[in-house]
């Protein structure tokens, strides 16, 4: 997952990250959702992190970062 999740941040500067609900509403993924913000802060130093509730809001997730 690290090596997947690290090399899409490294593809291109990023404005925004957008994570998904699923991460969030689970107490079993806790840690994986720690791994996500962290490479995210890792290899996106520079990216908005955003939460969207469900996939249909994750553009207005997203634009609530973007200028």
């Amino acid at each position: 997952m690290e090596a997947v999740v690290g090399n899409a941040l490294r593809a291109h500067p990023w404005e925004c990250v957008t994570v998904g609900g699923g991460l969030r509403h689970s107490d079993d993924q806790v840690e994986l959702l720690e791994q996500i913000i962290n490479l995210v802060r890792q290899h996106a130093p520079d990216a908005a992190i955003a939460f969207n509730s469900n996939p249909a809001t994750t553009y207005e997730a997203a634009a609530r970062w973007l200028e």
